[in-house]
């Protein structure tokens, strides 16, 4: 098991501890990312999540398999998860130490608007090549 790393959103009503499945943190340029997040959705893969009180956690069910969370009190965005529980996406930004984190990865980047790009070089994925290999590998699907 890796390092349980901690977390929460900005009013604190929300804290959490959670695994990380690599130090790696990638992008999402989905539309319904950058809607949700306010820009490209930063997110770190984990192999678990724990919230300590989910009072204030609110979720919303953005397709037939996906679903966000997010503080009640304060709004900030904090994960995206599969509704089976196979994968969470949780926000770089809502660790304790966001910083931890190398950027290595950018998907939906046909979706992606043309006033913005990262310096970083990253792999990037369009919609369909996301689709194709999380399809071949039962993996997470943004929605």
């Amino acid at each position: 098991m890796g390092e349980q790393l901690k977390g929460g959103c900005l009013c604190g009503a929300v804290r959490f501890t959670a695994v990380p499945t690599k130090m790696e943190m990638g992008v999402c340029h989905c539309s319904m990312c950058r809607r949700w997040s306010g820009g490209a959705f930063m997110e770190v893969n984990c192999d678990s999540v724990e919230v300590e009180d989910k009072t204030d956690l609110a979720t919303f069910e953005s397709s037939d398999w996906g679903i966000r969370q997010f503080c009640r009190k304060c709004g900030s965005t904090l994960f995206w998860m599969m509704k089976d529980g196979s994968h969470a996406g949780i926000a770089v930004g809502a660790f304790d130490d966001p910083e931890a984190f190398k950027f290595t990865t950018e998907i939906f980047v046909d979706e992606k608007p043309s006033n913005f790009d990262f310096a970083n070089p990253t792999r990037k994925l369009t919609g369909a090549q996301v689709m194709e290999l999380f399809a071949s590998q039962q993996g997470p699907q943004h929605g």
